[in-house]
């Protein structure tokens, strides 16, 4: 695979073609001085976003999704219990996808 990469991409970024191995890419970069909890003001309130009904289908993908990222590293469970709406779009090759 790496060999068909380096036909694709061009000489001056051979250097960092590594980043597109799979393992590579599966694991979370590392933790930096900078990585720090949002702390939200205390007059934040919390909003209620509209519930959009999901699909037996979607929702299973969405789950997968989680799951796969929670495993890698990507993401952490959140302390905040603001929420954030998922939804899937349909495009050209009427596939749909998460955004």
């Amino acid at each position: 695979m790496e060999k068909e990469a380096k036909k694709l991409v061009p000489l001056r970024f051979h250097k960092q073609i590594y980043v597109f191995r799979k393992k590579v890419s599966e694991r979370m970069l590392t933790k930096k001085l900078w990585n720090h909890a949002i702390e939200l003001k205390k007059r934040f309130i919390l909003r209620k976003e509209k519930v959009y009904l999901l699909s037996r289908e979607e929702r299973e993908e969405v789950c997968k999704f989680i799951e796969e990222q929670l495993k890698k590293g990507y993401i952490r469970l959140l302390k905040s219990l603001q929420i954030v709406p998922v939804f899937f779009v349909k495009k050209k090759d009427e596939k749909k996808y998460m955004v």
